[in-house]
């Protein structure tokens, strides 16, 4: 059957995601016909939700968080009053120790004690006056920047268990796209007072609460797919496009296949594809250069699946999920879906976990039986903790292949090569993740959707830089443009008197009062002599126990770190109140300014 434009330009979208789906709302509200594809049998994507047995499970962890407010806006129309907000419980498992996540003072010095957080510090120092000066690895940016001992313990064993390679053989890229606002103070600020801020704005990775639909997050994308169906937007299921028919430089029609062989040609005036990008380029009829099919056979992908274990308790553990760093067991992480939302379990004396492996298709783990599988997670779940033997009740198994573009050393310049032919097919827009093979999160995928849907209704924008630290899309807000004038004077003034945190700046003060005067001390001691630094010495009249002892500069060390913490308070408190006094003097000269302007 073929579909012939009427009413407007008609749309092709390949992929049932949240990208394609969103293009199609978009599209819709601008008053453009569309139809979707999608080669499963849900819609959502990896954002998807299985229901097995009445138990949820999502495909891996969705937190609904955005800084766009378009986004959000369309989320809450979406969900209205299922959308919960959902407090933020996460953890670290690592040497037979649970540690929280984001990292807790506290609780870090207790499982790592003081002399390897120590030595962490140490390891910090060091990295940031002695920087490797190319950052080409995910190895080299995630040092540079925490320490190579902070880098060892809590991102090399996960990370390589996630890609299934070496850290040193994946992109850098993979590391600015995903921790781009994290830093070490950021997160030691965090530890210490649970700050989330990195200047004035939002650390997704420390974000401490988020939204989350009702019933998993493929509720949102059920229902998306419903309210289109309202709009007459249809959305075919089960339908994989195959081949993708271009002549002169425009894309003319699909041809997809259903489960039982069948095959449809779909014409369309513009096509929005979230589809694998290697697997785009493989179905262009007739074929692209061959130089870009060799750069779309370069790109690889991390495939994933989750095993859903039935637990005969009422609670596990209440985190929302926990990364398993330990290398003796071949889970990455386990997901608490009851945590995620009440209602993900239909018995509350049960509870579901998601056990997330990352395999390659084809390899032991992804050809493994399902029976297997199930057996495996169980016999892990135990090892963990988590489980009895006897208390694992009911399992299945979902498989997710493609779920993750793979960032290695070669795969910027496939995709520049790919992009660059594909721009010379000018009705042929690629979006989300794996349109683009770009690890985003669920909001650019959105926005990339809905600025490709006004790329479709003559908007001109680059799809392929968007990001969603860019206002492409915002919309004046209902309020008066002296409000808004106000608003924005008033944030501009907020960002140039911007407070110091007082506990970081004592941390970092306490931590260098600490490290130079051992480092001092313990160079006199291995230099020798008699006696054993004079001048040094003074310093015991000051502080208590100082000697020149390992026992006694540690001592020293400790009271100095102490001394100099309270130092660097005190002071991020005197500049506070005086950079107070001064912000409320420019407020309250405004506020005098504006009345009088008020008046005329």
């Amino acid at each position: 059957m073929n579909l012939q434009p009427e009413k407007g330009e008609l749309c092709v979208i390949i992929g049932a995601g949240p990208a394609g789906l969103t293009a199609a709302h978009e599209l819709a509200r601008l008053g453009t016909r569309s139809v979707v594809l999608e080669k499963d049998s849900l819609v959502g994507g990896i954002s998807r939700t299985v229901n097995h047995k009445g138990y949820r499970c999502d495909i891996g962890g969705h937190r609904f968080f955005t800084k766009v407010r378009v986004v959000r806006k369309l989320w809450e129309e979406i969900m209205g009053d299922d959308f919960l907000v959902r407090p933020r419980l996460s953890r670290i498992y690592y040497n037979n120790r649970f540690f929280d996540y984001p990292l807790r003072i506290r609780n870090t010095l207790k499982g790592l004690g003081l002399v390897e957080s120590f030595l962490m510090g140490l390891s910090y120092i060091r990295a940031r006056l002695f920087p490797e000066r190319e950052e080409k690895t995910f190895e080299q940016w995630v040092s540079n920047r925490f320490g190579r001992r902070l880098f060892g313990t809590f991102f090399k064993s996960y990370t390589e268990k996630v890609w299934g390679m070496s850290c040193s053989e994946i992109s850098a890229d993979w590391a600015r796209q995903r921790i781009k606002n994290l830093d070490f103070m950021a997160a030691a600020r965090n530890a210490l007072v649970g700050a989330k801020t990195h200047g004035n704005k939002v650390v997704t990775s420390l974000i401490d609460q988020f939204h989350y639909p009702r019933l998993g997050s493929g509720m949102m994308w059920e229902r998306l797919q419903a309210k289109l169906a309202e709009k007459h937007i249809e959305t075919r299921l089960n339908q994989q496009v195959i081949r993708i028919h271009h002549t002169g430089g425009r894309v003319t029609a699909v041809t997809a296949r259903d489960g039982q062989g069948r095959e449809t040609r779909v014409d369309g005036e513009h096509f929005i594809a979230s589809m694998p990008l290697r697997d785009l380029i493989r179905a262009m009829d007739p074929p692209p250069p061959q130089d870009v099919g060799n750069a779309a056979n370069s790109l690889r992908y991390r495939d994933f699946l989750t095993v859903m274990l039935v637990v005969d308790a009422p609670e596990v553990f209440q985190d929302n999920w926990v990364y398993v760093h330990s290398p003796e067991v071949k889970v990455g992480r386990i997901q608490n879906f009851k945590n995620w939302s009440p209602e993900m379990v239909p018995d509350p004396s049960k509870t579901s976990l998601g056990l997330e492996y990352f395999a390659q298709e084809g390899d032991e783990l992804w050809t493994m039986s399902d029976d297997d599988l199930i057996d495996l997670a169980r016999s892990e779940c135990v090892r963990l903790g988590f489980a009895t033997a006897g208390n694992v009740m009911d399992g299945a198994v979902v498989r997710m292949p493609k779920a993750y573009p793979v960032y290695d050393s070669k795969h910027g310049e496939s995709v520049e090569a790919i992009r660059n032919w594909i721009g010379t097919l000018k009705n042929l827009h690629p979006v989300g993740r794996n349109g683009q093979h770009r690890y985003n999160n669920m909001d650019h995928s959105m926005v990339s959707a809905m600025c490709a849907a006004r790329v479709v209704r003559g908007a001109e924008m680059d799809i392929w830089d968007v990001g969603v630290d860019k206002a492409y899309l915002e919309e004046p807000e209902t309020v008066g443009d002296v409000e808004r004038e106000n608003m924005i004077t008033n944030e501009v003034i907020r960002d140039t008197f911007a407070r110091y945190d007082a506990p970081a700046m004592g941390t970092a003060l306490g931590l260098m009062a600490a490290i130079v005067l051992f480092l001092m001390s313990m160079t006199l001691i291995l230099k020798g002599g008699e006696p054993i630094g004079p001048t040094l010495m003074l310093l015991s009249n000051y502080l208590p126990g100082y000697r020149m002892t390992l026992v006694g500069v540690v001592i020293g060390a400790l009271q100095a770190g102490g001394w100099a913490f309270l130092f660097g308070v005190l002071l991020a408190r005197a500049i506070n109140l005086v950079v107070g006094m001064i912000e409320g003097l420019l407020l309250r000269r405004i506020e005098i300014v504006r009345t009088m302007e008020d008046g005329d």
